[in-house]
């Protein structure tokens, strides 16, 4: 069965760290695209951070830059999520997917649209509260 499995949240104080993890099981993501989402209650779904198959793209949300580090280790196969600084905003249910790159979308297209993802995992619950 092919899935992603997330890891790695949980409750942190304003300005603490997470690593969340992005395991695949029964494929490996060498040759996917990757990103993180996140959900918040009341609120649409958006793109926190991406990374290319090569690991030479990346890309965050001006939400999260300087605070997120998005990361690959193909040996593992295995993406992270370095959440840093984190404020009670960064609370939500974070989701990683994986996009088999296609020629129909544009280069960038998979670190916001949930809608050309091929995988997705169940996510991770990230809550920031004092």
């Amino acid at each position: 069965q092919l899935q992603l499995v997330e890891s790695g949240g949980g409750l942190v104080q304003p300005g603490g760290s997470l690593r969340l993890s992005c395991a695949g099981s029964g494929f490996t993501l060498d040759y996917y695209n990757i990103a993180w989402f996140r959900q918040a209650p009341g609120k649409e779904r958006e793109g926190v951070s991406c990374i290319s198959n090569s690991g030479a793209s990346i890309n965050y949300a001006d939400s999260v830059k300087g605070r997120f580090t998005i990361s690959r280790d193909n040996a593992k196969n295995t993406v992270y999520l370095q959440v840093n600084s984190l404020k009670a905003e960064d609370t939500a249910v974070y989701y990683c997917a994986a996009e088999r790159p296609k020629a129909l979308y544009g280069a960038q297209d998979y670190c916001t649209r949930g809608d050309v993802m091929d995988y997705w995992g169940k996510g991770t619950l990230v809550t920031v509260s004092s």
